[in-house]
């Protein structure tokens, strides 16, 4: 019913990209938009921390998608739960599984320990009958045995769009979106040039901060974005918020949140994501999402799904 949407979800996670100023100083020295920034991180500048460096890796930053590319290359457990709901927050379609992804001689596979769905959440053909579910399973379940995969990212977008049917491609755009926040991606219906929020034209509808905080029991430097008063309402991204570890510089965490209302279709979608190092590679190891969707001629969509990954 929701096959549709993809058009809609390819704007989930399309952030990343302005500028930065602080409480008790203001650094303009790379930018136009000034970042405001705690005492902590006034100290660690005047102690040799390069604010305009830093700023400059987020904006370069691979790290995230990389992170979800990498997971098809290792063996893992997840723990899935997908809840589709009504109007009034009631669940119409379900799905709880534990899954186990096997990675093998350059293949993986996966088989289901446990499942329990409820509702309309499958077709009678046994197909998904919501997109947001489709759209997961593309994502983190495997049907069959899929090889010669890699966790390349440089150049990757025009690989993996080479070829493909317009359906496809749009599902593809979504991934990359949803992993490579910031990237520029072609395709966004009436919106790719209000994502762009280091772009200096939206740059200025935001304020930028870089403050310490603990974040999942490690000592990290937080970026974030809001929008200003006066521009809540003419934004598409309202949160984006992302935290590094300052020893190397890779994410812990991203939290953001999109909206939009237009001719034709409106969203409303929060996200969150947390990535933990497995030996040398960093991985994603819980997801949160919650979303609210409308297609003119399409009935509304709520999902609220999660997943914590287990290597």
């Amino acid at each position: 019913m929701c096959k549709y949407y993809f058009r809609l979800l390819l704007l989930l996670m399309s952030v990343f990209s302005t500028a930065v100023s602080y409480a008790q100083e203001t650094d303009t020295t790379a930018f136009s938009e000034r970042i405001e920034l705690d005492p902590f991180i006034v100290k660690a500048r005047n102690e040799g921390f390069n604010v305009e460096n830093f700023i400059r890796l987020i904006k370069e930053d691979t790290t995230f998608y990389k992170a979800f590319k990498t997971m098809r290359l290792k063996t893992y457990n997840a723990e899935n739960y997908i809840n589709c709901l009504d109007k009034k927050g009631a669940s119409v379609a379900s799905l709880v599984s534990e899954t186990k992804q096997i990675y093998r001689d350059g293949c993986r596979t996966m088989s289901t320990l446990e499942e329990k769905v409820t509702g309309d959440f499958f077709t009678k053909k046994g197909n998904y009958n919501y997109f947001t579910a489709q759209l997961y399973a593309s994502l983190f379940f495997t049907n069959g045995k899929v090889c010669n995969e890699t966790n390349i990212v440089r150049g990757s977008m025009s690989r993996e769009l080479s070829g493909l049917s317009r359906m496809e491609k749009s599902k593809v755009q979504l991934k990359l979106l949803m992993f490579n926040p910031g990237a520029s991606i072609p395709g966004l219906p009436f919106i790719g040039n209000k994502v762009g929020i280091f772009e200096p034209d939206v740059a200025r509808m935001y304020h930028f901060s870089l403050s310490a905080e603990t974040k999942n029991g490690i000592e990290a430097y937080k970026f974030a974005a809001v929008p200003k008063e006066e521009y809540k309402k003419k934004v598409v991204i309202n949160k984006f918020i992302t935290w590094f570890n300052p020893d190397d510089y890779s994410i812990i965490a991203r939290d953001y949140s999109l909206s939009y209302d237009a001719l034709g279709y409106d969203f409303d979608v929060d996200m969150y994501v947390t990535l933990k190092q497995v030996g040398n590679d960093l991985l994603p190891s819980f997801i949160n999402y919650r979303g609210n969707w409308k297609v003119v001629t399409k009935p509304r969509e709520r999902v609220h799904f999660k997943a914590e990954f287990t290597y």
